[in-house]
């Protein structure tokens, strides 16, 4: 059975340490509210669960540390109160009061905080209440998940709704283990990904993790880890901070120096502000370390124990929660003084301790220091007149509740009269259903559901940690996040208005390897991260336009990269132009040696009735003529821009007119051996010396290669080609041969006709006659053979227009020696020693 005392309004007294108060400060009213807000840390001792309550805890007084961040908590409860009060329209005649406990986050001092309030004032023993009347209704408190639990566990058993303004925890929402305790905090299921984003903006992937040792903090590392890997950012190295306080303390001296020679420039710290008293209260060394924070929306990253200490977190970007300003909320905490409530001790304990007062007073009765200042007077890094998450949420709070009262009060005015004021004060486990139904719109117009379901996506302001050089600071505004928004409109960043670190005042580069440059791709370290990597250039032909390419991608057929292997370029069409100085020239040469061959030609038919003319059989020399003008001009096929018809022509008019110029060679060969073989008494050759026995061999011969040509044609022809490699840069024009076998084929038996005229001439060369022309067709062959011979190996090495030029100069220099040898000195004599071609001189030789 529970003994109940009325709500008592305490003063100070004579206490030594009025942090062990409790309640340390209460409002009276007809119906109250139980809050414990963390105002400030004890030194933790080691009490065991059987000294628990041994003794009385404020038998001595332990050293005790201000959280003067916190108080802005104390006030935007006292703020939402008074305003209730004030309103005739919520809990009319009913009035709101509050019992204020401070906790600790340690085990021991939860669960004795949370005894005291369930059993009075002063006291500290289970199921047992020296109250004559219980007008609790409801707890406000769990700053964190972990005092959730602790309070959770005791308040559960009598029913007592628990409501908890900290962060929101999906395991403190399973009804089944909790069924008493809701959560006021805005949902942060995006927290993770807005961070990321900011990672990805800056081009950040080498990031530090420093997570609580809680669920929370696991839950939160899982997710973002997750987020990072989609991202392509890497974790340089995590770790977990302890919630304990004495497990800190213990742990200090070998967790701060990892984190700080750690590799990673930028630290991700997720975790509320009591978990993270480790980062708070370490003594950062004089010597300024590159690091860059980004704090997560629960840490106030503003709070540390001394003044001085702020440049250990100077340029950190912080994701604080995107709330409305609460109408008077400003208003109020700038009239908020020692003198307007005086019989406040915690406001007086603050004012002293934040205003820096000299010696702090041990009554009420002495004179208060600065009694006339304002909070907003004092630095951020003590109080912000900017109301925090925390408060929001408090505030919030507050309201959830008075108006779950408020909906029991009209239900019980409308089933029954009100004449007796006891029934006024509902038992706290009706206040459930009310409570888990509650929606309202609050004074700054955002809409608040007690239902988790129900509760929108927190959006996020991205602020920026300023420490002045004269021990001032500022948190400054730079972007927001906002997940359910447009993409493009979700995160946004002024990144001209960030101040980084002492050091520089560009951005850090927080990155495993350097960037690899357009033209390289990333080369996996074994046994690193995916963010460590080598740079590799791109292979021949492939590009990479971004940097830190994973691949390079090949340029298309009619394109080719750049010097630098970033851009692909079009590649230049080319062949063997008529317009271009190598095709002139080549042109020239081959009309020039055509109208030289025609002038020869004109002098054999001339002098056709000349000695010299008629002994060597003029119907032959007109042929080779003739066939050799037509090799002078076939090369002029292969100059040009490649066509089909093109195509068809070089290989197979060259094979002709060629093969009959040799067979007209080789006609004549054999008719100056049938010449002197013939004039012996008696020989069977004589029956060969017939005229037409010359124009068969050149019928014959030629014939043959028509025929090899025909079949060359009838199956796999000459085509036009586009050479895209052989030559950088360039897309090569060329005609493709077809079928290698045939082109050979063509080009053997052309070998095989100058190998069997040479060698004819050759026996030849020394038979007794005045025209004999067998020297002459012995040279001619012999230089034909030659080019040819050196043809075949300098055609298969070179690619391009290379190989056209070389088969031009080989028809044109072969031609030129066949003309050369056998026409030219016999124009010389013609021409210039008319007297050697005559008959008398014939005879006198």
């Amino acid at each position: 059975m529970l003994l109940q005392l009325p709500g008592s309004e305490h003063r100070m007294g004579n206490l030594p340490c009025f942090h062990q108060i409790h309640p340390i400060v209460s409002q009276d009213g007809d119906l109250i509210i139980g809050i414990f807000l963390s105002l400030f840390s004890v030194e933790v001792s080691n009490v065991t669960g059987a000294q628990l309550f041994a003794s009385p805890p404020n038998k001595a007084c332990k050293p005790y540390q201000w959280l003067h961040k916190n108080y802005q908590q104390a006030l935007a409860l006292l703020f939402a109160v008074e305003e209730i009060n004030r309103d005739p329209h919520l809990l009319p005649n009913i009035s709101l009061g509050f019992h204020l406990y401070n906790t600790y986050h340690s085990d021991e001092r939860t669960l004795e905080s949370s005894l005291r309030w369930l059993s009075g004032q002063g006291q500290s023993i289970p199921n047992y209440s020296c109250r004559k009347q219980d007008k609790s209704v409801a707890v406000i408190g769990g700053v964190t998940s972990a005092l959730s639990v602790q309070m959770g566990t005791l308040l559960d058993l009598y029913k007592f709704p628990q409501i908890s303004y900290g962060p929101l925890d999906s395991i403190l929402s399973d009804k089944v283990q909790f069924p008493s305790l809701y959560q006021m905090a805005p949902k942060d299921t995006s927290l993770h990904q807005g961070v990321v984003h900011l990672m990805v903006y800056f081009e950040w992937n080498w990031i530090g993790l420093v997570v609580s040792d809680d669920m929370r903090g696991e839950k939160f590392l899982w997710e973002i880890r997750e987020e990072m890997a989609k991202k392509g950012v890497c974790a340089s190295f995590t770790e977990k901070i302890p919630v304990s306080e004495r497990t800190q303390m213990e742990s200090h001296k070998t967790f701060m120096p990892r984190i700080i020679t750690s590799s990673g420039k930028v630290i991700v710290v997720h975790g509320d502000t009591d978990s993270l008293m480790i980062l708070r209260h370490s003594q950062l060394p004089i010597v300024q370390i590159e690091k860059v924070w980004i704090a997560t929306s629960h840490w106030d990253i503003t709070m540390r124990p001394l003044y001085s200490q702020g440049h250990a977190f100077h340029g950190a970007l912080t994701f604080s929660y995107l709330t409305r300003e609460i109408p008077g909320f400003k208003t109020f905490l700038k009239t908020v003084t020692p003198l307007k409530y005086p019989h406040d001790a915690l406001l007086r304990g603050f004012w002293l301790s934040a205003f820096r007062c000299p010696d702090q007073p041990e009554y009420l009765e002495q004179k208060l220091c600065s009694p006339n200042a304002s909070l907003e007077t004092l630095p951020l890094c003590s109080f912000d007149m900017t109301m925090s998450g925390f408060s929001y949420t408090i505030y919030n709070t507050v309201y959830a509740v008075a108006w779950a009262l408020h909906e029991i009060s009209r239900r019980k005015s409308e089933e029954r009269s009100m004449a007796n004021e006891e029934y006024l004060v509902p038992y706290s486990w009706q206040l459930h259903s009310f409570l888990k139904k509650t929606q309202f719109t609050n004074n700054a117009g955002d809409q608040v559901f007690v239902d988790e379901k129900r509760r929108s996506e927190a959006q996020y302001a991205i602020m920026n940690y300023v420490f002045f050089p004269n021990g001032t600071d500022a948190l400054v505004k730079v972007g927001q996040f906002v997940p359910k928004a447009q993409f493009g409109q979700d995160f946004t960043i002024c990144e001209d208005a960030i101040v980084w670190d002492w050091w520089d005042s560009k951005v850090p580069c927080a990155v495993c390897s350097e960037s690899c440059c357009p033209g390289f791709k990333k080369t996996p370290l074994e046994g690193q991260p995916t963010c460590c990597f080598d740079c590799s250039p791109c292979p021949e032909g492939e590009i990479s336009s971004q940097k830190d390419a994973e691949q390079c991608t090949k340029c298309p057929e009619d394109e080719y990269p750049n010097k630098h292997k970033d851009l692909c370029l079009p590649k230049v069409v080319t062949f063997l132009n008529m317009k271009e100085p190598l095709g002139m020239t080549l042109a020239f040469i081959a009309v020039s040696f055509s109208l030289l061959t025609a002038l020869v030609l004109g002098v054999f038919v001339k002098f056709q009735d000349t000695p010299i003319v008629k002994a060597n059989n003029r119907t032959l020399s007109y042929t080779l003529l003739i066939s050799l003008i037509f090799c002078f001009l076939c090369s002029l096929i292969f100059i040009g821009h490649p066509t089909p018809a093109t195509c068809l022509l070089q290989q197979t008019v060259f094979a002709v007119v060629f093969t009959v110029a040799v067979s007209s060679v080789l006609a004549k060969t054999f008719i100056v051996v049938l010449a002197f073989k013939g004039i012996r008494p008696g020989s069977r050759i004589r029956i060969f010396m017939h005229p037409r026995v010359s124009v068969c061999i050149v019928l014959i011969c030629s014939g043959l290669q028509v025929i090899f040509c025909g079949i060359w044609l009838g199956t796999y022809p000459p085509f036009p080609e586009a050479d895209t490699h052989s030559q950088y840069g360039h897309i090569i024009l060329k005609c493709n041969e077809g079928s290698v076998l045939a082109f050979h084929c063509v080009l053997g038996y052309m070998a095989l006709l100058a190998l069997g005229s040479f060698s004819v001439a050759f026996l030849a060369r020394n038979l007794p006659d005045t025209f004999n022309e067998a020297k002459f067709i012995t040279f001619s062959m012999l230089v034909f053979c030659s080019v040819w011979a050196s043809f075949l190996p300098t055609y298969q090495s070179t690619k391009g227009k290379a190989m056209v030029t070389v088969e031009i100069f080989s028809i044109l220099a072969s031609s030129a020696g066949l003309l050369g040898c056998i026409f030219i000195p016999k124009c010389y004599v013609i021409l210039l020693k008319p007297d050697r071609n005559t008959q008398r001189q014939i005879k006198n030789k």
